[in-house]
């Protein structure tokens, strides 16, 4: 789905200007999006394994929850919205833990230059995994994980390729809350 959404300088200010997400990725605009990580108490974390017609990384394992921001919304709405999309869990603001701001640049293969602006929350799943809907059209699969998997420690999935220090990063704060 093509999204307006809001476009931000090279620090993540909000410069006063929209466009359609398409726009954004094939200008190189930075644009805000979210990422939402949900763990459990017992050291597992929630992945998605990404659509099969995803524009990028087809089929790989990614973050539990992620998406763009609209234009005009707020980051922790764009959070709530998300995870209600993708994985059919309502949660509340207030189990929203923002845990960074990180910005990523990359160019894909196809020609599509995504810079972001993500944020970074953790989100206990205190909810039945069973209880949980996968959005078809984004998402191929769910599963929880033991947290090493993000660690590259214990067992091998093919994830998104992403850099050591975040996965690590995240696994960090998951820990300091067990």
């Amino acid at each position: 789905m093509d999204e307006l959404i809001d476009i931000l300088d090279s620090e993540g200010n909000h410069t006063g200007e929209s466009c359609l997400k398409s726009v954004a990725h094939q200008h190189g605009y930075y644009h805000a999006t979210v990422h939402a990580w949900l763990y459990t108490l017992d050291g597992k974390v929630l992945m998605q394994q990404r659509g099969f017609t995803k524009k990028t990384y087809p089929g790989l394992w990614d973050v539990s929850v992620a998406g763009h921001v609209h234009a005009g919304e707020s980051i922790e709405d764009a959070a709530l919205r998300e995870i209600e999309e993708e994985i059919g869990l309502k949660v509340q603001a207030h189990q929203l833990r923002k845990v960074a701001i990180r910005k990523g640049e990359r160019k894909h293969p196809n020609g599509i230059l995504d810079n972001e602006f993500y944020h970074v929350f953790l989100v206990e799943l205190i909810e039945s995994f069973d209880t949980l809907s996968k959005q078809d059209e984004e998402v191929a699969a769910i599963q929880l994980f033991d947290l090493d998997i993000l660690k590259g420690t214990k067992g091998a999935i093919p994830m998104v390729p992403n850099t050591t220090e975040y996965f690590q990063f995240i696994c960090s704060e998951i820990q300091t809350i067990l």
